[in-house]
């Protein structure tokens, strides 16, 4: 018999509007016994059921919702359908040659994300309760996959980041299975990638961005481009096979700069498209010193902000980068600027820009606004699930 947790009266404000967790200060009885990670049902406070979910007492996170449903089994049946429903949605929404099959919450698989890169799984498992499903769950995707005709030759497990701390979990990496290559060939919009998943950030590849990579190609024709924080050349490679006549990736990382040096080549790029290693924040200022220029500059930052207490720097660090963004954009050429910290919300972002180019004495025209691709679904009222923010202007000198 499952224990059952109650909530204190008015709490549980989360759940109620649609989202997945419940934080410890919500909790008001715990009646009967169990172990961190179990399968518990939740209460409101006059006893009315809300559900299923693993509760873990080491995480502020107390509870991750599994189900609406408190009489529901969570058995292999269970974990089919919610595997089979998140490969429907993905075959219905992007290319799935390679994409995020599992995005945790917003797929009702807390803590829970699965990469498809071609024929290789990467699984990244950031939850205690989690882990009992986890390789139920990849077997479970195997299966749905066979009967796409799609026959997945290997899986890397990279549940190697600090948040796994959080819930007392150490981190772990390795293969579950058999050993194979981890070298993985993709094609995104055209462009190869060597995709690295034992070494690469985080599960070896930023998907998120796949969709305004395409939305920059038509942008990138014809241009000179700068692209900053270039990681493995995705920008930089997606404006150089648009046709840009010239594109320049900066990275602080010698391995990520080579990485992106190889991509080039396997594009056949390389006359057009170069790389080299430097610190961005350094390395602007000097460009604009030797009165450089460009069509077009792409600012692609890693999340300056992991909690809501640093936002205050973030938002000195994203108006600085912004700032000497603008200042190499050409009169009428585009700056493509974006924040993929979840506390960043998009209204902080389009603020911390526009005193950017107030500063810079620069005025913008917004092109469009963009978020993440859809197989990183937002699941709305879990607001986790939603943190990238992609902003295209058109830069313009005041007039």
């Amino acid at each position: 018999m499952s224990a059952i947790v109650t909530l204190k009266k008015g709490e549980g404000r989360t759940i109620k509007a649609g989202g997945a967790w419940i934080y410890d200060n919500e909790i008001d009885t715990i009646m009967g016994s169990f172990e961190n990670g179990d399968i518990i049902i939740v209460k409101d406070f006059d006893g009315y059921p809300m559900g299923k979910g693993f509760i873990n007492q080491n995480s502020k996170i107390r509870i991750r919702m599994m189900t609406r449903h408190a009489d529901q089994d969570i058995d292999t049946e269970f974990l089919r359908m919610r595997v089979q429903n998140a490969w429907n949605y993905r075959k219905t929404t992007v290319d799935t040659s390679s994409c995020r099959v599992v995005f945790g919450e917003a797929d009702f698989l807390p803590g829970l994300v699965i990469d498809k890169y071609e024929d290789v799984l990467v699984v990244e498992c950031l939850a205690l309760g989690m882990e009992q499903f986890k390789e139920t769950i990849v077997s479970l995707l195997k299966e749905v996959l066979s009967e796409d005709g799609i026959s997945i030759r290997g899986v890397y497990e990279r549940s190697d980041a600090n948040e796994r701390k959080k819930e007392g979990l150490a981190k772990v990496k390795g293969f579950i299975g058999e050993e194979f290559d981890t070298n993985v060939e993709i094609v995104e919009n055209g462009v190869h990638y060597m995709v690295d998943v034992v070494n690469g950030q985080k599960t070896g590849f930023f998907l998120d961005q796949k969709y305004n990579r395409l939305a920059m190609q038509r942008i990138c024709k014809g241009k000179k481009v700068l692209d900053c924080f270039t990681h493995m050349g995705t920008f930089a490679l997606n404006a150089g096979i648009a046709g840009a006549t010239e594109v320049t990736g900066l990275d602080i990382s010698e391995y990520a700069v080579q990485q992106a040096e190889a991509n080039a080549k396997l594009n056949h790029l390389e006359d057009t498209v170069h790389f080299r290693c430097a610190n961005v924040l350094d390395e602007l200022p000097k460009l604009a010193a030797a009165g450089e220029k460009y069509d077009v500059v792409i600012l692609d930052p890693p999340a300056f902000t992991k909690s809501k207490e640093a936002t205050k720097n973030a938002i000195k660090g994203y108006r600085e980068i912004n700032m000497k963004g603008l200042k190499l954009v050409k009169d009428g050429g585009y700056l493509a600027t974006c924040s993929c910290s979840h506390f960043m919300t998009q209204e902080l972002l389009a603020k911390t820009v526009k005193e950017a180019a107030k500063a810079a004495h620069k005025r913008i025209r917004q092109v469009e606004f963009r978020t993440q691709a859809p197989d990183h679904p937002i699941l709305w009222a879990a607001d986790e699930s939603y943190y990238l923010k992609f902003y295209i202007f058109q830069v313009v000198e005041e007039m």
